[in-house]
């Protein structure tokens, strides 16, 4: 990104409308994530094609390899958070090498855990209580698709930096190159090679290669204000420090939170083949409906960081609540809109043939749908206490909201209300809303204008 673009970028976020500013950053990470989100809804519909056995296995597993994903994608958060505020105190040198030190440390992490994956996969699938076809299509799903870590980390360190500068747009084109790739591959492999869920695998690895190597590219070009640095580099310790005291957080809480998720999955396949079908598509499809407000969570924390390094907190606040209220008003609307029956049952029936299914599926959607505005408090929040540094609040919110508030309401539900699946679909919607409460009450009481990082 060229400097003129980056200083007008910057000038935006620091003096400029901050509506203008959310609605520029968040519109390009909306198309962004659905993008992303295509990779996997691409894989699903053609999987849908294939049997139940084969969108079982992909659900089954999927958990696993977002927890390692989640997991590196705290380094690469705390990259993004400090170089933007590097950014906002006007202090490119440091930015720079930030962006080298974090793009080291997340190739180191891509390739260590996911050899060790590989290795591990079929004891992995096995204690998650798959049996038969559903082990044999989750086991080869996952030990293929783990070889995309690296390429896919090189796209979230471009994504990082690009978003630290509030420049939102290259990421979303660099995405939808990928995408073009992987909706070309999927069929390919899949139906015309007949490879089922290992081309399903393929086509995912192989079409993140061409947009890492792009990525990779912008990333090395000195003209950019920030760019990588590897001349003379060497690991600078205060700046690891800063990575692991702000990203360590982040990583925990997003891997405490996957792992979360893959004892979900345990709990859905005690319900049989058909619901963990069901659970699978109608999380793929909230993912869409809940994109906006991760979104303007981003762009929060954007905006936070740089006016933070620019020691102007109360507009870094100004930027939360008008985040916030945007974003609430719309999920509500959308969500009225998107869990009537026949919406729902629409959208569920383009990834299965199967009637129970869909049922299954359209009826979790339209639960989640109905409450989906309690996402835009709880990311424009934790978009607020990840731009000032404050990532140990919103870890333990995000291991609480699985571990305590999901587990408890699925228990109660299954066992005294005797739910079945529905209580899975209930549990959901009730631990998002009470972490949102708390990070509310924790907004309110000042907590994210303490410890703010310090460069």
């Amino acid at each position: 990104m060229s400097k003129n673009i980056a200083e007008r970028n910057t000038a935006l976020i620091l003096n400029g409308n901050l509506i203008k500013a959310i609605l520029y950053l968040s519109i390009p990470i909306v198309i962004n994530n659905f993008i992303q989100t295509m990779y996997n809804l691409t894989d699903a519909y053609w999987l849908g094609k294939l049997g139940t056995a084969d969108m079982a296995g992909i659900s089954l597993v999927s958990p696993v390899q977002n927890m390692i994903i989640n997991f590196g994608q705290g380094i690469t958060l705390a990259g993004s958070i400090l170089i933007s505020q590097y950014i906002g105190a006007n202090d490119s040198k440091n930015a720079r090498s930030m962006a080298s030190q974090i793009f080291t440390c997340s190739m180191i992490f891509s390739i260590v855990l996911g050899t060790i994956c590989f290795f591990c996969t079929p004891g992995i699938v096995t204690w998650l209580g798959a049996e038969g076809d559903v082990f044999q299509r989750g086991k080869t799903y996952l030990q293929i698709v783990i070889f995309d870590l690296p390429f896919l980390f090189i796209i979230n360190i471009f994504t990082a930096v690009s978003q630290a500068q509030g420049n939102t747009v290259r990421p979303m084109l660099l995405n939808l190159l990928g995408i073009v790739f992987n909706m070309v591959l999927d069929p390919l492999f899949m139906m015309v090679l007949d490879l089922g869920i290992a081309g399903a695998a393929f086509a995912t690895v192989l079409a993140k290669i061409p947009c890492a190597a792009v990525g990779l590219y912008f990333l090395t070009r000195k003209e950019n204000e920030v760019h990588l640095e590897f001349k003379d580099f060497k690991f600078e310790k205060s700046k690891l420090l800063n990575i692991v005291r702000i990203g360590l957080p982040t990583a925990i809480g997003g891997s405490t939170m996957q792992f979360g998720f893959l004892l979900m999955t345990k709990n859905v396949l005690e319900f049989g083949d058909d619901a963990m079908a069901a659970y699978g598509i109608g999380n793929r499809i909230n993912g869409i409906i809940t994109m906006p407000s991760n979104a303007v969570g981003s762009a929060v924390a954007t905006i936070v960081g740089q006016n933070i390094g620019a020691e102007n907190i109360e507009r870094a606040e100004a930027a939360y609540k008008k985040a916030r209220i945007m974003i609430v008003a719309f999920l509500f609307v959308s969500g009225m809109i998107m869990s009537r029956g026949i919406v729902s049952t629409f959208m569920a029936s383009i990834f299965s043939e199967d009637s129970n299914v869909i049922l299954m599926a359209a009826d979790f959607l339209s639960i989640m749908a109905f409450w989906c505005w309690a996402n835009g408090i709880h990311n424009t929040t934790t978009g607020l206490f990840q731009g000032t540094g404050n990532t140990l609040y919103t870890m333990v919110i995000e291991a609480a909201r699985l571990w305590v508030f999901r587990f408890a309401s699925l228990f109660i539900l299954k066992n005294v209300f005797g739910m079945a699946e529905r209580s899975v679909w209930f549990s959901v919607v009730i631990s998002n809303g009470i972490s949102a409460f708390i990070l509310w009450v924790l907004y309110k009481m000042g907590l994210w204008r303490k410890n703010k990082a310090k460069l």
